[in-house]
């Protein structure tokens, strides 16, 4: 949903820079939320505005497919009257094309942002994100062509390197090719998934001291008393939280409300503001993280991972305050319940039903369980181990590890049945076989393919196209026999019975 008075308001404003559209156009934001791939999407930007954020990213969309693809881009492209201020975020490597991109997407934003520092393989595979860091005149070319041919600021999400002199001249870099705000995540590129560790602020805090433009931090921001600390001890503008916020919507209120408040609220906006069923069931895995670990609740995590439909999200949400709203008002004593194997759910510092952040292993952690499952690889004398399947029958264990995804696997839900089921009722008028869905003739391909010979038909449905071809076919002996004919008139002798006439009757 696109409001064209929102690509009225920027087409009658003039182009800011610098701290003069840090405070005009954003209104000096200090509680940003991140970009994140299919979580940041319009329905839970306008949550988190409910609960204090200033400022939102989109998605990072490809510049490729946006400049391209007009469904894609009407599907991303989601925004409303109230949904400012709001920075629209881009990935790729070719300047013309996140140009053609942003020229699509600037009339609906208050600046357009380069992702510069998503570390993920995906990002590897496409060549964009934290791997263009070392190319930096094509980054040079990249922000100056947007910020010369845009009608709204270009700004920049980045990573740190491992020396702090070169981050430094990163930064000062992008500020000089025109980038007019940064943003700084104080981790380098090798820091993802069980290595994160923790964000160096120190690197934010050089840069910040370092560049004119303003800069908003990424990294550690689990609770409002952290951008309160970052804020102080680093001297940026702004802080951006991506993880934390995903946890906690109202983060930047200081208050940890119950899960299944956050979940009602966001479901209710996700009718005003539809979104695909997979960014829903993220956003309620991440609210419920702790809940979900609760061996208790396995069949209730195990619908949630299969539910497609508004009605089935509400069930979930449904169904945890059921539970645990006694708890909440202390109306019945909690006592703690049993956790999935590996879980640290006691550890936590609030109730499992409110609102909190979820704290990874520290890399050290997870380097020493490796060194410990190398370790017991190479013992000789380890016992071998064994794997049974639920008859009690050895097996080994690459079927036990198919028989271990299988048990994983959500079940069917009766929804899903009885579609299968209904799509099974679908036969051939002339067979016992499965009827093609798309089928002119309600057939199946074999009996479609036979009426279309006998009857000179085609079926697009099957693809089978007997009349097309056979029309082209003539066509095209027609065209053969007009092009022969034409030879003749033009050289009689080319023409064989002629030949023969004229070498038995010579003259």
């Amino acid at each position: 949903m696109v409001n064209d008075e929102v690509g009225e308001v920027n087409k009658n404003r003039s182009k800011l820079t610098g701290y003069e559209f840090y405070r005009s156009a954003l209104g000096s934001p200090r509680y940003v939320v991140a970009p994140m791939v299919d979580q940041s999407e319009l329905a839970w930007r306008m949550l988190c505005r409910r609960y204090g954020a200033e400022l939102c990213y989109s998605p990072m969309y490809h510049a490729n497919l946006f400049a391209t693809d007009p469904k894609y881009r009407k599907d991303a492209l989601q925004t409303c009257s109230e949904d400012r201020p709001l920075i629209i975020q881009f990935c790729g490597n070719d300047a013309q094309q996140i140009l053609e991109a942003a020229l699509l997407a600037q009339d609906h934003c208050d600046a357009v942002d380069i992702n510069l520092g998503c570390p993920q393989a995906i990002a590897k595979r496409g060549h964009y994100g934290s791997f263009l860091q070392d190319e930096w005149e094509l980054l040079t070319e990249i922000v100056s062509t947007l910020h010369a041919k845009l009608s709204v600021p270009v700004t920049c999400k980045i990573r740190i390197f491992e020396e702090l002199e070169k981050t430094i001249r990163y930064a000062k870099m992008l500020e000089a090719a025109g980038c007019q705000l940064l943003t700084v995540h104080g981790r380098t590129r090798e820091q993802k998934g069980p290595l994160t560790g923790v964000a160096d602020w120190n690197y934010i805090k050089e840069v910040r001291q370092n560049i004119k433009i303003p800069m908003i931090a990424n990294g550690n921001i689990l609770g409002l008393e952290d951008v309160h600390r970052c804020l102080a001890e680093t001297g940026v503008d702004g802080v951006m939280s991506a993880e934390g916020n995903l946890h906690n919507p109202a983060l930047f209120q200081g208050v940890s409300p119950p899960v299944w408040q956050m979940a009602s609220e966001y479901l209710e906006l996700v009718q005003l503001h539809p979104c695909p069923s997979s960014y829903i069931r993220g956003h309620l895995f991440k609210l419920f993280h702790h809940i979900m670990n609760i061996r208790q609740n396995s069949e209730l995590r195990q619908y949630l991972a299969t539910a497609n439909q508004l009605v089935q999200f509400q069930t979930v949400v449904q169904q945890v305050q059921a539970k645990y709203e006694p708890f909440h008002k202390g109306e019945v004593p909690y006592e703690l319940e049993e956790m999935a194997a590996g879980s640290e759910e006691e550890k936590l510092p609030l109730a499992p039903w409110l609102c909190q952040p979820y704290i990874r292993a520290s890399p050290e952690s997870h380097r020493q369980k490796i060194a410990e499952k190398v370790r017991e690889a190479e013992d000789p004398n380890r016992a071998k181990r064994q794997y049974f399947d639920n008859a009690g029958n050895e097996i080994s264990r690459k079927r036990m590890k198919k028989l271990r995804r299988r048990q994983r696997r959500p079940n069917k839900t009766e929804a899903q049945i009885h579609q299968r089921h209904e799509r099974r009722l679908e036969y051939c008028s002339e067979c016992a076989n499965p009827m093609g869905s798309k089928c002119e003739f309600q057939l199946c391909r074999v009996c479609c393919k036979d009426r279309c010979y006998i009857n000179d038909r085609d079926c697009p449905g099957h693809g089978i196209l007997i009349k097309s071809r056979r029309a082209k076919a003539k066509q095209f002996e027609e065209h053969n026999a007009g092009e022969e004919n034409h030879e003749v008139s033009k050289n009689p002798d080319s023409d064989p019975t002629i030949a023969a006439v004229e070498a038995q009757d010579p003259l």
